[in-house]
């Protein structure tokens, strides 16, 4: 071997060397962001359910660790439960919520299936502007829905939430559809259109079934935006009986200066239980219908 190959390969090894070490610290550096967003994001709901099992006594003493249960109770769950007030909060929360997700999802597939294959003048435009109200901050919409939501004599009723909350959720909805009726090949249409089927039959027994994965991704973000919203809800609701659970909760049990930090928090898990159950539940329907989608048509 000659002095050249051989300084060749021991170049390569040290190159080698040197890659390997760049990725090496390029793995770490991974998980230690990883980790650091890890403890953001898990430590509040993990004070959320310390808190949620104490007593008032315990977390007015402040003796010992927050973090730490050395009493552990379920009197704040128990209490709310129990309460007739929190039981209407939760009811008018999932009627809305079951409305709000219904409305979205007729409104979303009709006007995706319309826009991503019936192929008409300024349907690319359209689609992108239903896409960029969603961008538009819900903040700055507050005075127009409310001379519109006043106009309509809805203010502080609930039905006033199933009005707003689609116009939250249709626009990303639509899009999540759009992107998935765009993906089905153009012959099932042709297909369906010589078979002498009309664009509903197309849309119920095609795309729908093919498309699942989409609808339950959009339901999924509808059921979300509707269940934890909580800017409208304080804005248009003022009476007790008319509130959801996201306001009804600080509502009612902030008085003054007097928190009730153990129900608010047992509050806050009862009311994040649905989304992540729901959640949880739906996963493996996503995944199959990712795999079933793939195989139809």
């Amino acid at each position: 071997m000659s002095a050249t190959t051989a300084g060749a390969i021991a170049g390569h090894r040290k190159s080698g060397a040197s890659l390997h070490q760049q990725r090496l610290w390029a793995l770490r550096g991974s998980y230690a962001a990883l980790g650091v967003f890890v403890v953001m994001f898990l430590v509040p709901p993990f004070y959320t359910i310390v808190t949620s099992l104490k007593s008032s006594g315990e977390i007015a003493a402040q003796q010992g660790s927050p973090w730490l249960v050395h009493h552990p109770t379920l009197e704040n769950f128990v209490a709310l439960i129990t309460d007739p007030v929190f039981e209407r909060f939760f009811i008018n929360s999932v009627w809305v919520t079951i409305l709000v997700v219904a409305i979205t999802m007729v409104i979303s597939v009709l006007a995706a299936f319309s826009l991503s294959r019936m192929g008409f003048w300024g349907s690319k435009a359209l689609a992108t502007g239903i896409f960029l109200t969603y961008l538009i901050p819900a903040s700055l919409l507050f005075i127009p829905l409310f001379r519109i939501i006043g106009w309509l004599g809805l203010i502080n009723s609930t039905w006033c939430l199933v009005v707003i909350y689609p116009t939250l959720a249709v626009p990303f909805a639509t899009w999540i559809m759009i992107g998935y009726f765009s993906s089905i090949p153009k012959e099932l249409d042709e297909a369906a259109l010589i078979d002498g089927a009309g664009y509903m039959q197309m849309l119920l027994r095609i795309f729908i079934p093919v498309a699942m994965p989409g609808l339950i991704a959009a339901s999924i973000f509808a059921f979300a935006a509707s269940w934890g919203a909580f800017l409208y809800p304080l804005a248009f609701i003022y009476t007790t009986d008319q509130m959801p659970m996201t306001v009804g909760i600080f509502t009612n049990l902030i008085k003054g200066d007097v928190f009730s930090w153990g129900k608010i928090m047992a509050g806050c898990v009862i009311g994040a239980a649905p989304p992540i159950l729901v959640y949880a539940f739906l996963m493996d329907y996503y995944v199959a219908g990712l795999t079933a989608g793939a195989t139809k048509g």
